[in-house]
């Protein structure tokens, strides 16, 4: 039976405030041809952009978030 107080989908923006502010994710772009790595929150917004992946990692732990995969 189903609960109608339980949505059974979440909007899209909703679902990004979910992880909001607590986590962020590292996905590489290209910056004046070379290869960087962006920080992003949950809602997609770039947060930063710095030289490599372990850096990212450090700085998104540093500011209590939990750093997540994307595939």
């Amino acid at each position: 039976m189903t609960n109608p107080t339980i949505p059974r989908t979440l909007p899209a923006a909703e679902l990004a405030a979910l992880g909001m502010p607590h986590l962020a994710y590292v996905k590489p772009v290209e910056v004046d041809g070379e290869t960087g790595y962006a920080i992003y929150a949950a809602d997609g917004n770039q947060m930063a952009i710095l030289d490599d992946r372990d850096t990212a990692i450090a700085a998104i732990l540093q500011h209590d978030m939990e750093p997540v995969s994307v595939h």
